[in-house]
């Protein structure tokens, strides 16, 4: 009589364990929402790096985003192992000028895999073309 028991505890114990990182592989594929601030906030950092590193650039700093939204996103499937979501916005500048911003987010592609990658592109912004002409790479 003892064995059953113990079997169908160790059988739901089992179960349960199979739910919880069944739920935890789905929740780690999803990305970021585009809304996220601490997305929005590392675009922040990042466009400030960029404006005092590239020369001829205006000394501006992003000071608020308007109109976000998800323009694409890609899951994750068996064929493409990285969720992708690209997202657009107004960014507000520090001198009153509205530029349009896109970024994609990227699942599981932060540094040495930790987190999640941003890449971003503010229109009049990308002197070297990084993103090609008026930021199609990550629109």
């Amino acid at each position: 009589m003892v064995r059953p028991v113990r079997l169908g505890f160790a059988l739901s114990l089992l179960a349960g364990a199979s739910m919880l990182v069944a739920s935890a592989s789905a929740h780690d594929l999803t990305p970021r929402a585009c809304r996220d601030d601490a997305i929005l906030s590392r675009i922040t950092a990042k466009f400030r790096h960029q404006v005092r590193h590239v020369p001829h650039l205006p000394d501006v700093e992003i000071v608020d985003f308007r109109r976000v939204h998800e323009r694409r996103y890609l899951p994750w499937r068996e064929n493409r192992p990285i969720a992708r979501r690209y997202c657009g916005a107004t960014a507000v500048l520090s001198d009153g000028r509205r530029r349009t911003i896109w970024y994609l987010i990227e699942d599981r592609m932060g540094f040495a895999g930790i987190g999640d990658g941003v890449e971003f592109c503010v229109s009049g912004f990308d002197r070297w073309k990084a993103y090609n002409g008026r930021c199609r790479v990550v629109r």
